[in-house]
């Protein structure tokens, strides 16, 4: 029964799954601004660009879901699928992080000073390179981490994603 509802609301209502993506994506900004300016945790740099896949994931849902074109709909779905499948390959970069530490753990600078003290080509791999604030585990809800929360809904969004590319390619043309 809710497999059949979900496949009625992919082929029937399109534009309302990706209003939600992108709702749910605000929310998860707007937690994470909570967790920094309420609570004092301090985003490390992969936490920092797992934000800017999350900014992303929610443009792209949005301008997506203001077409209700086939094509535009489906180029909408796969920019989605790139976004969310990036900020899954750095979440689950700083999950592995957390549960193998770097044995010489060192605190690196953050994301602003690496940006402004060297050349961008020098800065975007010292970001995914992590520092010891990315291994670092300030925050946990039912056992797991925000990277690993993180790594969750990503997949959830690429699968998504998938499979509305997937049922989109399927329906016929109004």
């Amino acid at each position: 029964m809710s497999s059949s509802l979900l496949i009625d609301w992919l082929d029937n209502f399109p534009r309302r799954i990706l209003t939600l993506v992108c709702v749910a994506s605000i929310g998860m900004l707007a937690f994470g601004q909570y967790l920094q300016h309420v609570v004092g945790l301090e985003p490390c740099p992969m936490c920092i660009v797992q934000r800017y896949a999350l900014i992303l994931v929610a443009v792209i849902a949005a301008l997506t879901g203001a077409s209700a074109r086939k094509g535009l709909n489906i180029g909408g779905t796969l920019l989605m699928l790139g976004a969310s499948g990036f900020g899954a390959y750095v979440a689950a970069r700083q999950s592995w992080l957390q549960w193998y530490p770097p044995e010489v753990s060192s605190c690196g600078r953050d994301f602003y000073g690496m940006i402004e003290t060297f050349p961008l080509q020098r800065a975007i791999p010292m970001i995914f390179k992590g520092s010891g604030d990315c291994s670092k585990i300030d925050w946990s809800f039912l056992g797991g981490s925000i990277a690993n929360w993180s790594f969750v809904v990503f997949s959830l969004i690429a699968l998504l994603s998938v499979t509305m590319m997937w049922r989109l390619s399927r329906r016929r043309t109004a």
